[in-house]
């Protein structure tokens, strides 16, 4: 699944989130978003485990992506999908190198 905007992503940036179990059935599904590493560790399985649009306009913000873009373990695939729907995203990678 791929936005086709990120005008329409305005998930949580701070504070503690608990992604719904259709995204996390990890066990560890509540994220401290002050802590920088479990906010990536959210973006990613987001990103990796959204099946609809409404998953990743409620839990995906677009400032935060863009910021933590670079350096986001995600496979190729997945990242080439976005980086071909949301072009900029491939220049913060360019702009973190």
């Amino acid at each position: 699944m791929v936005a086709e905007t990120l005008a329409t992503l305005h998930g949580p940036t701070d504070g503690t989130a608990t992604l719904p179990c259709h995204l996390d059935w990890s066990g560890h599904a509540e994220y401290d978003l002050d802590r920088p590493a479990r906010l990536a560790s959210m973006n990613k399985v987001v990103l990796t485990e959204a099946s609809t649009v409404e998953d990743l306009n409620a839990w995906l913000d677009a400032d935060l992506l863009r910021r933590l873009w670079p350096n986001l373990w995600l496979s190729p695939q997945l990242r080439q999908r976005w980086e071909e729907a949301i072009p900029g995203l491939a220049a913060t990678r360019s702009n973190a190198a």
